[in-house]
């Protein structure tokens, strides 16, 4: 019988075991805010198991002997002789942290255990023998310390173990892997060759592990056998060693822990439903394409209504095939949004604030890419809501307000963009403060005049804050630029809505999906370009008076009392124009980061959906490109960068 290689389910493992961290820490965070369900608690346990057995039977020893500790703990909530207290929450949060960075830890090869985890596996420890978190601090006193420095096994499986599916050579391989490990055979209850039953379990062992470790990470190893076999483990003591007396050391502020909104995978999810209606379509596509086979050696008159009937059905399964490829990388935002509840929950802890979370459109679907990359720029958001937006229940209550601040999460549809809003009911944005700082920087030189809109906008800029002092939440200037520039990359923009006294509103308006994106096509000389729809503005046909020339060779072309600069997409791609004269040609008045400009082209061919293909992956980037689609001839289009357009424009403003 050939060896089944494990590390083939590894990564199976791994996300059913993040899926399953997710769950626990949803109903440890219901749990928290006082919710009376036996359910919860089951959940937080199962989950808590489900990673033991797993880790052990996949060799990640120190992960099993983690949970098996943490799994204790649950186990004596779920049986009623703990309460589910505030402090048995906290430390299983921390847990769940810990575990996750030790899958990540175990996943890339290194050892999984680290001193911040053995740390809190002493506090586990401790909390399950009975104590407190703080016990492990208490124990710091001058004491003789016991090393272990091996441990004795007697291990005697039950007669139907094997028929459970355990191997004990694989537990015995596990325990070699821990330290030299000598293995004694009791053949003592071994029958009569006639008399044996291939199927049980007749012999016993006596193991003797010749390394220190835990207790827990020996349990570890049989965890799977637990219930199955009489087992029982004896440490050898080394000669005790005296220590000297430390005082405890002070608990340093827990730092709040980011969530990794931005972690890509490797692998979706999909509906056996999306499945289903994939397979039904490919059925009717191969029926059409049998129908347009006998057409192969030609076509006659009588033929040609049928041959129409084959084509129209092919472009209707065509199109039909795709929404329904499509939509299997449509995955709804409740993956982004479920992770925000313990960020907001630390948050508002750390600076001593009362938040409640308010989620709404968590079924709202959106593209696994965009869904991907979207977890910064809202992470960003919602940290500089907490701190910035939401004043403290002191100040609050001073404005006439609740002493409970919410924050809310939303997602919807409008038209074929989905829109993101995060609001808070705080402070607002404090114009005074934003103007006063954006000239002392130099950015502008006084607010008169602005609107507050504009005034809001500021904040967008790069380094921009107006925290007094710098802490691990805000104040290094790195935040709002990055989410602004974050969902421009996504083909995205960023608004903000802010009234002081009431609250700040900020939206983010991205595409469904990156993969196909509706564009207009134009022409410009012997090339096609196609002009993002969400991008464009208006297109318009200027007159000549209308123009104005510049230094250093640049137009401006009036557009609704605004002076916009004109450009000439044969000079910035090097093509040959047909059309020269501003009024033969079509100007396409597009906006990106914020900035207006008008794309002068030959004509206007139409509006049709495009296929995104990388054009750096197969030839390198160009600057005013962001990739490339086939057209229906064959022909290649390419698909303009409208923020990489304003971007060089501004260069050559500024040169």
């Amino acid at each position: 019988m050939s060896k089944v290689d494990l590390a083939q389910f590894h990564k199976a493992f791994h996300e059913e075991s993040l899926d399953g961290l997710d769950a626990m820490e949803q109903a440890l965070l219901a749990l928290d805010e006082g919710a009376d369900d036996p359910e919860l608690i089951n959940v937080v346990f199962r989950a808590a198991h489900s990673i033991k057995g797993g880790a052990a039977t996949f060799g990640f020893t120190d992960v099993a002997a983690f949970t098996h500790v943490a799994e204790n703990l649950m186990d004596e909530v779920r049986s009623g002789r703990r309460p589910m207290e505030k402090a048995v929450v906290e430390l299983l949060l921390r847990s769940g942290d810990t575990v996750r960075d030790m899958l990540a830890l175990s996943m890339a090869g290194k050892p999984a255990a680290t001193a911040e985890s053995q740390a809190l596996l002493a506090e586990l420890s401790a909390m399950v023998s009975g104590g407190s978190v703080a016990a492990p601090a208490a124990a710091k006193v001058a004491a003789p310390v016991e090393a272990i420095e091996g441990w004795d096994i007697a291990f005697r499986p039950f007669d139907y173990l094997l028929k459970t599916g355990n191997d004990p050579a694989r537990m015995f391989r596990e325990l070699g892997a821990m330290g030299p490990l000598r293995v004694e055979c009791d053949v003592s209850k071994l029958p009569a060759l006639a008399d044996m039953d291939a199927s049980s379990s007749y012999l016993g062992w006596t193991l003797h592990l010749d390394a220190g470790g835990k207790r827990a990470a020996v349990e570890g190893v049989f965890d799977w056998v637990d219930g199955d076999c009489d087992l029982s483990l004896t440490p050898r003591i080394a000669a005790p060693a005296p220590v000297a007396a430390a005082p405890a050391a002070p608990s340093a502020p827990r730092a709040v822990r980011d969530v990794a909104a931005n972690s890509e995978s490797s692998s979706v999810r999909v509906g056996i439903e999306k499945i289903d209606t994939l397979i039904n379509l490919v059925g009717e596509l191969v029926i059409t394409q049998s129908m347009l086979s006998q057409f192969h050696d030609g076509v006659d008159a009588s033929q040609l209504e049928m041959l129409r009937h084959g084509l129209a059905q092919l472009g209707r399964h065509t199109r039909e095939l795709q929404e329904s490829v499509m939509s299997i990388r449509m995955l709804p935002i409740s993956t982004v949004f479920n992770r925000f509840p313990r960020l907001v929950r630390d948050l508002a802890q750390k600076l001593e604030k009362k938040v409640v979370l308010d989620l709404r459109g968590e079924t709202t679907e959106l593209d696994k890419t965009v869904l991907e990359k979207i977890g910064d720029p809202l992470v960003h958001l919602v940290r500089n809501a907490i701190d910035h937006g939401l004043e403290g229940p002191a100040r609050r209550l001073a404005a006439g307000k609740s002493d409970t601040g919410t924050l809310r999460l939303e997602a919807f549809h409008r038209g074929g963009s989905i829109v993101v809003e995060v609001a808070d009911d705080g402070a607002g944005l404090n114009r005074d403060a934003i103007v006063a700082k954006a000239v002392q920087r130099g950015i502008i030189a006084s607010g008169d005049g602005m609107t507050d809109e504009a005034v809001a906008d500021l904040i967008f800029e790069a380094g921009f804050s107006t925290a007094a002092a710098t802490t691990d939440l805000s104040g290094r200037g790195v935040g709002m630029d990055v989410v602004r520039r974050n969902v421009m990359d996504l083909g995205g923009t960023v608004g903000i809505r802010s009234t002081q006294g009431s609250g700040t509103t900020f939206t983010i308006t991205l595409p469904l999906t990156l993969a196909i994106i509706d564009g207009l096509t134009a022409a410009v000389g012997e090339e096609t370009y196609i002009v993002p729809l969400v991008s464009i503005v208006e297109s318009v046909q200027v007159k000549p008076d209308a123009v104005r020339s510049v230094a250093g060779g640049g137009e401006l072309f009036r557009f609704r009392d605004h002076w916009l600069p004109i450009v000439r997409l044969f000079d910035v791609f090097g093509c040959d124009g047909r059309r020269r004269a501003i009024d033969e040609g079509i100007v396409i008045v597009v906006e990106g980061e914020g900035t207006r400009i008008g794309l002068f082209v030959d004509e206007l061919i139409g509006q049709q959906q495009a296929v995104v293909k990388s054009l750096e992956a197969n030839y390198r980037r160009v600057a005013g490109i962001s990739g490339a689609t086939i057209l229906a001839d064959g022909s290649v289009a390419l698909i303009a960068d409208v923020a990489g357009l304003v971007r060089m424009q501004g260069r050559k403003k500024a040169a």
